[in-house]
This record gives structure tokens, sequence and C-alpha cells, in this order.
């Protein structure tokens, strides 16, 4: 699980009802003590033996959703991916805002991220749950499966920021896990970015400069640059063009 340069640590909530939800969140809370637990009341007092923080819900889970969408980063609930869905619709705004939820079965053998995968960081939280439970990460995002460029959240731990309408980012994304081929002009920034320990995708072309690319072979452009880029060539490129800005170099 990767954050940007200097951010603040994500806040982690497990979320259970039931006994044996209780037990597993649990272990799991023992192997991860800077996540929070929240408990129905009942089942507080068996958790006093743990160093993290508990929280007691009064009442139904239901009515303290959208308290734990506003505090936390990340949400583990060990209840049902269908109840999971139910609870979390009324309070769903967008990707940039909502927190990841995840979802971990009754017998902790799978870690499923059900919202906010990429920019909510989800799927990188399951990867690393599923390594502290010796579980499985069930990944169901085109980019992660395809083991391919996130276009969103490319370069997000080295500082990187997205500069590009979202359309663009739609429609990029989508060229890139089609396989199409897509041009990766990098003129600025950590040249680390690719942290997969697959190599890189056929159809990712490499270039040192924007003048370098040849417009026509290639259905999108991913330029990490510190450049101003001309209107003129946002409107030429239409929605094939996602820009990336590095920090500045110290």
């Amino acid at each position: 699980m990767h954050s940007a340069p200097n951010a603040p640590a994500p806040l982690i909530a497990l979320v259970a009802i039931t006994k044996h939800g209780v037990a597993q969140a649990a272990k799991l809370a023992e192997l991860h003590p800077d996540a929070e637990i929240a408990v129905p009341e009942k089942f507080a007092t068996s958790l006093t033996s743990l160093t993290n923080t508990i929280h007691a819900l009064p009442g139904a889970l239901s009515g303290h959703i959208g308290d734990l969408f506003s505090r936390y980063d990340q949400l583990v609930f060990f209840v049902s991916l269908g109840a999971v869905v139910r609870l979390i619709a009324p309070h769903l705004k967008s990707k940039e805002e909502d927190p990841g939820v995840l979802v971990v079965d009754d017998n902790a053998r799978y870690v499923i991220p059900v919202l906010s995968g990429h920019v909510g960081g989800a799927n990188a939280y399951a990867e690393y749950l599923a390594a502290l439970l010796e579980a499985e990460a069930v990944l169901t995002t085109a980019s992660d499966v395809g083991k391919t460029i996130p276009v969103d959240i490319l370069g997000r731990e080295l500082g990187w920021r997205v500069e590009a309408p979202k359309i663009n980012i739609t429609r990029v994304s989508a060229h890139v896990v089609n396989e199409e081929a897509v041009a990766f002009v990098q003129e600025a920034g950590a040249i680390n970015w690719w942290t997969r320990p697959t190599p890189l995708p056929a159809n990712i072309h490499l270039f040192k400069s924007f003048e370098e690319v040849d417009l026509e072979r290639h259905r999108a452009v991913l330029w990490v640059t510190r450049r101003e880029i001309a209107p003129e060539l946002w409107a030429q490129l239409e929605e094939r063009l996602v820009v990336y800005r590095p920090p500045e170099e110290r």
C-alpha cells in the first residue's frame, strides 16, 4: 500500500456486526495495530485485549455508514458483499470523494475491493491485507487484472499530479486496457514509475520528448512534463491526452 510523499497515514476501520465477523476482525486487528474497529456495543467488550481503538456502535449499522464514510480512508467490512452494497449505496458521491470499501469473506480467504479501487486506494489496500491474511485479493479493475498502466493514479506515490478532463482519463484508460498503441512521453520526474514485477505492456511505447511521437500511429498520449501545454494542442488531441505533473526537483 503506497501513499504520496508526506501524505498522512490512511485512517482504517474494520467493521463487523456478527460474532464470527468480529472474531475475524480481531484477528486482523492483531496484525494491523493502526486500524480502528467498529462493532455493535454487545461485542465491544470482547475486544478489550486489543491495542486498537474500539468504537462501540449503538443500534443498526446502517445508521453509522455516513459517519464512517466521512471519517475513514478505507472501510473493511466483515459483512456479506450484498449487504455492504446496500449499506453504502445511499452514501455514494464520486470516486474522488468516496473512501475505499473492501469486503473480507467469512473464512478470510478473499479480500474484495468494492469501491474506489484506484483513486481511493482500495485495490492497493486489498493486496496489503491479503498479504497479512495469507488470502487472495480479488481485483476486477481492468488495469490491475491486465497488469497495465492505471491512467488515473499513475505516479501518485511519486507525487505526480494528473492533469486532464475526466473524459480524457476515461478514453485513454480504454485505449490502454484494450491494448491499443499508446505513447508514454517522459520529459521530467522520477523514472521508477513502473512498479509491477511484469514487463511494461507491449502497446506502451516510450519517448523522451513529445516531438518524437507519431500522433497518427498512437491512439493516446500519456505525457509527464513541466511544459505549459497550449489550448490548441489539447484541442488537436481531443480526448487522447493525459498529462502528469511531477513535483519540482530539490
